[in-house]
């Protein structure tokens, strides 16, 4: 008796009769095996991937995604030409949406105006300024006391501007 390879698999069998009553057996000469409209499958590749020419469509579409109901109101309201320019000015300065702006401001919501990249530097280099002059002060603090407790109140005066900005 021969015994069975471990490596062998059975082969695969297609049963085509339940897709066409007509057809019981479909002969190998018209089955398609050329890779040439499916550019993406290499064919020297060890690869099981087969290409299928159908595409399945969902019977009823992509499924809509609701409307969130909770902002579905529409309000106008009517102003000058500088006043709406100033609305999108201020809307865009605290980076937000002009109807947000407006939902914000009627309803008296705090708006903080978004500082600019000029305004951000700026800040810095008040910063670097501060922690310098506390740096000299610390240098001449045993050489000269009296030039080391104005460079400290230089330095004082710095960071209480920044404190009020950041306000």
């Amino acid at each position: 008796m021969r015994e069975k390879n471990l490596d062998e698999k059975p082969p695969v069998v297609i049963d085509l009769s339940g897709l066409d009553p007509t057809v019981n057996n479909l002969p190998i000469d018209h089955i398609d095996t050329s890779l040439e409209e499916h550019s993406s499958i290499d064919s020297d590749s060890n690869s099981r991937c087969v290409p299928v020419g159908t595409k399945m469509i969902a019977p009823g579409g992509r499924n809509k995604k609701e409307m969130f109901k909770a902002k579905r109101q529409f309000v106008k309201f009517r102003c000058s030409v500088y006043e709406k320019k100033l609305l999108y000015i201020k809307a865009k300065r605290s980076r937000l949406s002009v109807s947000e702006f407006c939902r914000r401001a009627v309803f008296d919501l705090e708006i903080k105006e978004r500082l600019s990249d000029d305004h951000i530097e700026g800040l810095k280099t008040l910063n670097k300024f501060h922690n310098n002059f506390k740096s000299i002060g610390n240098m001449f603090r045993k050489k000269d006391p009296r030039l080391s407790t104005a460079v400290y109140a230089l330095a004082e005066e710095i960071k209480q501007q920044l404190q009020k900005f950041q306000k």
